[in-house]
């Protein structure tokens, strides 16, 4: 019977991850139900931080000064102002970032930009507006992995208590047809999730996601600025289309550790 000490924890860690998973998702759609019935028009800021969060923000901060030749990004990997009058209070906490001696690393100037108070009093507008998902609610995309994790915690355990000698009145196929509960029960917790919650968000709220999409589907089909400056925000640096701009930032793994949300996105 010591294959049952391993059935128990098995169905420890499939019940507890199942049900914090749960939560998180009531904890999502109690946000969505309070963005119901409202009309917001995303701003560029807003839709960078419903799709990669702070970090974003002043990616996009950073590449907009840049295509108005008032900020330098060298494919070295520093930035140089040019013009040191921010337009608005994002450019100049990025601006502030790079320091009075108007050139610096960009990887401190994007960490530094993005705690900042500009982009904290971003985020808590558009949590107040339920379109970003609170930090104590950032939990659906977690609580997948942990179910993924469980599940194959689950085979783990399942393979192990199987492999123990057993006596002759003790199937070997019931033993799997017990583990094969526990795993059922993360499986199919991840296709409801999948089915009711995907894409799976750390920073939008399914009403954030929504207008995410329906501004990315208003700019498709034209070639202005404001376009480009869309795609940066909603997919990142990734979609910068000069090699020069694009290699200023690729220098920036260089001299700090890329954000896991942000390659998730």
């Amino acid at each position: 019977m010591f294959w049952v000490l391993l059935l128990l924890p098995a169905w420890a860690v499939a019940g507890l991850a199942c049900l914090r998973l749960c939560l998180a998702a009531v904890r999502a759609a109690a946000v969505d139900a309070h963005a119901v019935g409202r009309e917001h028009a995303l701003t560029l800021y807003e839709a960078a931080f419903l799709s990669g969060g702070p970090r974003r923000v002043a990616d996009l901060t950073l590449v907009s000064m840049a295509r108005q030749r008032r900020l330098l990004l060298a494919h070295t990997g520093w930035a140089t102002v040019v013009d040191p009058r921010g337009r608005d209070e994002m450019e100049r906490s990025v601006i502030g970032a790079i320091g009075p001696g108007g050139q610096s690393r960009i990887a401190p100037v994007r960490a530094t930009a993005a705690t900042a108070d500009p982009v904290r009093s971003l985020a808590d507008r558009l949590v107040g507006a339920g379109l970003a998902v609170p930090d104590g609610a950032r939990g659906v995309a977690a609580g997948v992995r942990r179910v993924r994790v469980a599940a194959v915690t689950v085979c783990a355990l399942g393979a192990a208590a199987l492999a123990l000698p057993l006596p002759a009145d003790q199937p070997r196929l019931l033993i799997a047809l017990w583990f094969a509960l526990p795993l059922t029960l993360t499986l199919g917790c991840l296709a409801i999730t999948r089915m009711e919650v995907h894409p799976y968000s750390h920073w939008a709220s399914p009403a954030g996601q929504r207008l995410v999409g329906a501004l990315v589907r208003h700019a498709d089909g034209s070639a202005d600025d404001r376009t480009y400056l869309t795609s940066v925000a909603v997919r990142g640096v990734h979609a910068i289309g000069e090699p020069d701009l694009r290699a200023a930032f690729a220098h920036r793994k260089e001299y700090a550790v890329e954000d896991y949300w942000e390659r998730r996105a």
